[in-house]
């Protein structure tokens, strides 16, 4: 997929490295246009996949991550601060 310029920066902004946008990606709960890897996917998956543990535990600690894409693009990403 592409980033666009907003999502590179946003990432920056808010402390969320490649690999924790990619996880989201992959592991997160599709809603429409967003992929929700929040707290309760998070402990759920903990169990399931052993080699992303210590990302996994980032995402939890950060509340979760949320990324947003259109089409074939990366809009935002931002921490599940529910």
């Amino acid at each position: 997929m592409h980033r666009s310029r907003h999502f590179s920066s946003r990432m920056k902004q808010r402390g969320i490295p490649n690999a924790l946008a990619e996880l989201a990606l992959a592991h997160g709960r599709p809603e429409q246009d967003k992929y929700i890897l929040d707290r309760r996917e998070v402990d759920r998956r903990l169990d399931e996949i052993n080699y992303e543990r210590s990302l996994l535990l980032k995402a939890r600690d950060k509340g979760g991550v949320t990324v947003i894409a259109e089409s074939d693009t990366l809009v935002t990403v931002y921490n599940c601060n529910r």
